[in-house]
């Protein structure tokens, strides 16, 4: 999978991608991700990618010219899912997590300032929102949806079930986990997960991931029902 990040603010971004998972899928070349400053695009002598909103307003608006040229120089961008990071975007969940991940070649646009000149939008797919809240810049929504995508790339988790097992994953939270040691102030591990019977355990896994979706996220858990019917 190849991912490129059109950004102005590589430093946000690559210290990130070069710690635990996102280091492992490069190292190991499941995934090959390029951070483009898109300023370097700006033909006008301070480097400028921003101007104020036509119609008057608060903030400053990005310009299409140097976000357009530097997506234009990016080599296979035809053919490459553009996503355009915003708050207006459709939600990020664990299932279009997974939809995008099996793409081959992503290009992620992060937003600053007020927003983006409207003509921007004509260029990329996909809008795409991680919550219903505004952030100073679209890096950390990115990197959001980086990870998220690479992780669940073949081959990136050394044990492939982890993935399965995530929360959200079949519309459920996850079951609660336990380690050493086996008593801590009193609070002992539930004596069925010492008890070596697999299918026992997974029936209890099953039990409590339903009973705490149900109790902390009724929404999902309606659609865990929903999905069960079908």
């Amino acid at each position: 999978m190849r991912i490129d990040i059109l950004t102005l603010f590589p430093n946000m971004i690559e210290p990130v991608l070069n710690e635990s998972m996102m280091w492992r899928a490069k190292a190991y070349k499941f995934v090959n991700i390029n951070v483009i400053d898109y300023r370097a695009y700006s033909e006008d002598k301070r480097k400028t990618v921003d101007d104020t909103p036509y119609g008057g307003g608060a903030g400053m608006v990005l310009r299409v010219e140097p976000v357009i040229k530097a997506l234009r120089d990016i080599d296979g961008h035809e053919d490459a899912l553009k996503i355009l990071m915003t708050p207006q975007g459709i939600p990020f969940t664990q299932t279009r997590a997974k939809t995008l991940s099996k793409n081959k070649h992503v290009i992620i646009m992060c937003g600053h300032y007020e927003g983006y000149d409207e003509r921007i939008r004509d260029y990329f797919d996909v809008e795409v929102s991680i919550g219903d809240y505004v952030l100073t810049s679209g890096e950390v929504a990115a990197l959001v949806v980086v990870d998220a995508m690479v992780r669940l790339i073949p081959g990136v988790l050394s044990n492939a079930s982890s993935a399965e097992d995530d929360s959200f994953s079949n519309h459920l939270l996850e079951y609660p986990q336990y380690t050493r040691p086996r008593v801590f102030e009193g609070k002992a591990v539930p004596d069925i997960l010492l008890s070596g019977h697999h299918q026992n355990i997974q029936s209890w896994r099953l039990e409590q991931s339903e009973s705490r979706t149900k109790k902390r996220r009724p929404d999902l858990y309606q659609k865990y029902k929903e999905s069960k019917e079908k």
